[in-house]
């Protein structure tokens, strides 16, 4: 059956590899298993078709079958659990994989992305100035706490997993906040991420979408 997911037709970033379905692109690519991309456009995401796929009107997407999913955390676990590559072979270490994951989604990307919104949304506001060091410092207390933990390992637990799929996509969006260089251990550990060969096809897939896409407006 063939795999399809979704994808802005246009990425807001321009394809830097930070819209959430490099996500799963990547953990395709490193299962070896073919998919097709489906763009949808931001006035498409909004509509009946793409809402009965995802009730919150976003990308991406994921179709087999009969199966239709949606939630990036959600769509990498299901493509770990059904192609070998993503989990480790044992329970006990399945599971850490696991709680890696849902820690990337759950305790370090809730900061992250409310430091995006601040200086990309909020910027123009009179509070921003005032609260934007304590999101900053919200977000290097979670980076502080992840730094100790990896230590001097390449990996969170053993061999590349899922859990570092995840948690190397969320830590990308700090690139441009200098952030994550306060972390050399973390900012080693994201380019140990982008050097593997499978995220390199899923960012050059999604670049050469936005590189051919017609500018805005």
């Amino acid at each position: 059956m063939t795999i399809t997911i979704t994808a802005f037709e246009r990425s807001p970033d321009g394809g830097k590899g930070l819209a959430r379905d490099t996500r799963v692109r990547w953990a395709l690519e490193e299962v070896g298993q073919p998919y097709e991309v489906r763009l949808v456009s931001f006035q498409a995401m909004k509509e009946p078709a793409h809402l009965a796929l995802h009730p919150f009107g976003q990308i991406p997407t994921y179709e087999e079958g009969d199966l239709a999913l949606f939630e990036t955390g959600a769509i990498v676990f299901h493509i770990a659990e059904r192609h070998a590559g993503l989990l480790p072979r044992d329970a006990n270490g399945r599971a850490r994989a696991v709680a890696w994951m849902f820690a990337a989604v759950n305790s370090v990307e809730p900061a992250i992305l409310e430091l995006v919104t601040a200086k990309i949304l909020e910027g123009d506001k009179p509070w921003t100035k005032d609260r934007l060091p304590l999101i900053e410092d919200r977000v290097r207390n979670r980076l502080g706490q992840l730094s100790r933990r990896l230590g001097d390992a390449d990996w969170l637990d053993g061999d590349f997993s899922a859990g570092d799929l995840m948690m190397v996509s969320v830590l990308l969006r700090l690139r441009s906040s200098g952030l994550l260089d306060e972390y050399p251990n973390l900012a080693a550990y994201v380019a140990r991420g982008e050097a593997r060969p499978a995220y390199k096809r899923a960012f050059a897939a999604q670049l050469a979408i936005n590189a051919a896409a017609p500018p805005a407006g």
